[in-house]
């Protein structure tokens, strides 16, 4: 169940019959208001998530190790989720380069700081450490002033961002904005935080595609992962990037924005 649930996320098509075959009952009755699907080749659907709620739900209820020592003993300690995590924050009261650390395991927060009210999620190493122009960008895009003074910069790190715990911890922001690639990856993470956070979680993307449009510069590494994003964008109410996506047949990775 799991190796069908990883490869929905990750855009890749799966024998869909199959994996009717293995859904609990409940969610079984219900797949066609949970999945759209697309026939791409002889039994294999790329399949898209229509209510990421219950996909969550249905994510819980898969198998899986008690923990991350026990699944290491049955062959692949990634098959469960750390008992730990550790965040990378730049905010209000570091006096150099070097970003605080924020230690989050299942029972409780070691925090050195007071958070600010808040939040910019930065999906890589290179823009994270760029912080103040992801700040400027972020606060460009949303037609509003983001300084570090009242605006956390944390490292997302692709998907380890959206771990339960972690999102858990990002719940205690007023404001939660997300500055992803512009994929079908990105897209996906998004759509996992705003499910759990709700209107707190904004998306980071120009008002108007037009002039960035030149930047879109990475082909998909699959034409499922193209129409993947493309069903996202439009699923979200991202229309206008939908449209960059048609335009240009290429996504746009987050390092284009430094290219200034």
């Amino acid at each position: 169940m799991n190796d069908y649930l990883e490869k929905i996320l990750r855009g890749q098509p799966i024998n869909y019959e199959a994996f009717l075959k293995k859904l609990p009952e409940a969610f079984r009755r219900r797949h066609r208001e949970l999945f759209a699907t697309e026939k791409v080749k002889a039994n294999r659907w790329l399949v898209t998530i229509l209510d990421e709620t219950a996909f969550a739900e249905l994510q819980a209820v898969a198998q899986t190790p008690v923990s991350r020592v026990d699944a290491a003993k049955k062959g692949d300690s990634h098959r469960h989720g750390t008992e730990v995590s550790f965040l990378l924050v730049y905010h209000r009261g570091l006096a150099s380069s070097r970003p605080d650390v924020v230690v989050i395991e299942s029972d409780g927060v070691d925090i050195g700081f007071e958070r600010a009210g808040s939040v910019l999620i930065v999906e890589n190493e290179h823009n994270f450490y760029q912080y103040p122009q992801m700040l400027h960008f972020a606060g460009e895009a949303l037609g509003r002033r983001l300084q570090l003074a009242y605006c956390d910069v944390v490292l997302g790190g692709g998907n380890r961002v959206t771990r339960g715990a972690i999102l858990d911890w990002l719940q205690g922001y007023e404001e939660v904005f997300c500055a992803f690639d512009y994929d079908a990856g990105g897209l996906q993470m998004f759509s996992t935080i705003a499910v759990s956070l709700g209107d707190k979680a904004t998306f980071v993307q120009p008002p108007d595609w037009q002039p960035w449009l030149a930047r879109f510069r990475k082909l998909p590494d699959t034409t499922e992962r193209f129409t993947r994003a493309i069903s996202l964008a439009e699923g979200l109410g991202f229309v206008a990037l939908a449209e960059a996506f048609r335009a240009t047949s290429k996504f746009m990775e987050q390092e284009m924005i430094l290219d200034e």
